[in-house]
């Protein structure tokens, strides 16, 4: 079994905070197996970190996390930009056009841009995986309807930090029953549903934290125009 950590943010995301130096030393620190870094609409620092993940004992995953119509869309095993704003179908189309999977993170959370008050449960289980544990959530509801959804429409299940300072990491994984120990081997492994999840919450206080540094940054970035 590979533990991985699936979504995380860089620097280069608008609300992320580290390089991914740090997030792949972190990795490292805590003994995962492999990283995926996900930036919001943004794929130069995953890719970045996927190629620098050998030297840390890690397995890299290049991926983004796209802004779709509908909602939030991980691409993960893409080594290109998957443009924003397109449908949710199209969007996941695009992802595996590029050889990715398409895993739905928070997909019941509408305050992060969840895609299930917007999609048909039809289309939200055409998915490749659904994140049913997150762990920046301030209760588990949206967790637990996750994953009663992804049971009873038998979707593979993944979990993710959503991490977007380096201490967190690792906060929740996703152990992979990987024939190999790679990239390929990961995401195969995640589209036959050879996963469980592991995990625990984001300490509220932290979370506070990110969402304010976010929202800073992009007020910044905006007045910076």
């Amino acid at each position: 079994m590979l533990s991985v950590e699936l979504h995380a943010h860089s620097a280069l995301s608008y609300d992320g905070r580290d390089p991914v130096e740090l997030l792949l030393e972190q990795a490292e620190a805590i003994g995962l197996d492999a990283l995926a870094v996900t930036d919001h609409d943004e794929i130069e620092a995953s890719l970045s970190a996927a190629a620098a993940a050998r030297e840390y004992g890690l397995v890299g995953i290049p991926g983004m996390e796209v802004s779709s119509a509908a909602g939030h869309v991980l691409a993960l095993g893409v080594e290109e930009l998957v443009p924003a704003g397109l449908p949710f179908d199209e969007t996941v189309d695009r992802v595996r056009e590029l050889g990715g999977l398409a895993v739905v993170p928070h997909p019941f959370q509408s305050s992060r841009h969840g895609v299930a008050a917007h999609v048909s449960r039809g289309q939200l289980a055409s998915a490749d995986a659904v994140e049913v544990y997150n762990s920046r959530l301030f209760t588990g509801w949206s967790n637990r309807q996750a994953e009663r959804f992804a049971d009873t429409y038998e979707v593979p299940m993944t979990a993710g930090s959503d991490a977007h300072i380096a201490e967190m990491v690792g906060q929740a994984v996703t152990e992979v029953d990987a024939y190999h120990r790679s990239a390929e081997g990961v995401l195969d492994a995640i589209e036959a549903g050879r996963t469980t999840v592991v995990g625990k919450r984001t300490p509220w206080f932290i979370s506070v934290q990110q969402f304010g540094g976010g929202v800073k940054r992009r007020l910044s970035s905006m007045l910076s125009w």
